[in-house]
């Protein structure tokens, strides 16, 4: 025997491990063995099935993490029956009751390998097109209509999606001011819905750039359609190659892609690019961790290798900061992490309802990747492990007069 078959497994290891877990808590978990034993971690009726197949997979269950075990389900070392959300909350109860109560791993290692890493134009961009370059109708499984693949916004809490998405678009406009005729630089456009929204609503001049082909080809046809090209211009194009001065300046779950260590450049390059009287806003993810700058339980871990290569996140005082060294002053922050984490159920909800033509577009393993990482991001926003900040900013030591006294106006009370 060699490889994974040559690891010998005492089964009564094993045992002693669902003792000892069922004593601490109570989860409505089905263990499935290779011999065909089952085994319920509780009374209730279960909501997911963890199987083995082989003895060398229960290794996995004797250290859980979502590292650990997603790598496994994403491999087929495991198999996972239940919907997302559920294994989610089974996998992080079971890490939980390995760490006796360590609420976080020691985040040395990660600061290390976060230290070493090199962000430039080859490494960003081949990141970029991994993450998003699956195909366009792969998202348009589970976002809304308009593709809009960030934090929506629910004003009253009962929106769909898609009025949400709409009302987030909005709402970002609102607040940084957009005025008839003013030019806005949109920093990793997506697929074309914020500068469509500021050319058609609120009458900017707007580009938009992008480092994936694949959202540069439909945000220019979304142009095209609108009737839009003499407003709108797409490009294909990193933010450190940008020339001009704009009035405006958005960048929306795109920052996160930068490395912590190059945020006072990537804020230096928005102030070069803004107007001396001009206004931007960053929104984008961060940790709530100052100290590790992980989420718990392994899940940076699982993002940073199966998902999101070289991403990293800043804790918001990080994020303040790198802003102020980059000559930026913040006006206004907000937390939207109540809002990110509905989005996210509310996408992991229509993955699992579109599954068979997700399978089809993307395979059986990619679907495994997103399957966990959409539930196990909502289930990180819900718990307060990850956040999402909009900071509205300007150039340090300006008086915007852009911007009234009072944050009255964002909600039409100016």
């Amino acid at each position: 025997m060699c490889g994974r078959e040559a690891i010998v497994f005492d089964q009564n290891r094993l045992s002693a491990w669902v003792r000892g877990v069922s004593s601490q808590i109570k989860l409505p978990l089905r263990l499935e063995l290779w011999n065909g034993q089952a085994i319920d971690f509780s009374t209730e009726a279960p909501r997911v099935t963890i199987r083995l197949p082989q003895a060398s997979a229960a290794r996995y269950l004797l250290t859980p993490s979502l590292a650990s075990l997603g790598t496994a389900y994403v491999e087929g070392d495991i198999e996972v029956r239940g919907h997302a959300r559920d294994m989610i909350g089974v996998v992080n109860a079971l890490a939980r009751s390995s760490l006796k109560g360590t609420m976080r791993p020691d985040g040395r290692l990660a600061r290390v390998v976060r230290s070493l890493t090199v962000h430039d134009r080859k490494k960003d961009a081949a990141a970029i097109r991994y993450h998003y370059d699956v195909s366009n109708e792969f998202y348009q499984q589970f976002l809304d209509p308009n593709l809009v693949y960030s934090c929506a916004y629910f004003e009253h809490g009962d929106e769909d999606l898609a009025t949400a998405q709409l009302k987030k678009i909005d709402h970002i406009l609102t607040k940084i001011r957009v005025q008839p005729g003013q030019t806005l630089l949109d920093i990793g456009c997506g697929w074309g819905a914020l500068v469509l929204r500021a050319a058609e609503k609120f009458g900017a001049r707007c580009v938009g750039i992008t480092l994936s082909e694949n959202q540069y080809a439909l945000a220019c046809e979304r142009v095209e359609r609108a009737g839009l090209a003499g407003r709108v211009e797409i490009r294909l194009q990193d933010y450190r190659d940008v020339r001009g001065t704009f009035d405006r300046i958005t960048s929306v779950g795109m920052f996160e892609h930068v490395g912590i260590r190059h945020l006072p450049d990537y804020f230096g390059i928005i102030a070069r690019l803004l107007a001396e009287d001009g206004v931007a806003m960053n929104h984008g993810i961060t940790s709530t961790d100052p100290a590790n700058g992980e989420a718990p339980y392994g899940g940076g871990e699982f993002i940073a290798k199966y998902v999101f290569p070289h991403g990293e996140l800043a804790h918001i005082g990080a994020v303040l900061t790198a802003m102020q060294q980059g000559g930026l002053e913040a006006y206004d922050v907000e937390n939207l992490r109540r809002h990110y984490a509905r989005t996210l159920a509310i996408w992991t909800d229509n993955f699992e309802a579109r599954a068979g033509r997700v399978k089809e577009l993307a395979g059986e393993k990619r679907f495994r990747i997103w399957h966990i990482y959409l539930a196990g991001c909502a289930y990180a926003f819900d718990q307060d492990w990850i956040s999402l900040y909009q900071v509205v900013c300007g150039k340090a030591g300006r008086h915007p007069r852009a911007l009234p006294w009072s944050r009255g106006y964002i909600y039409g009370r100016d």
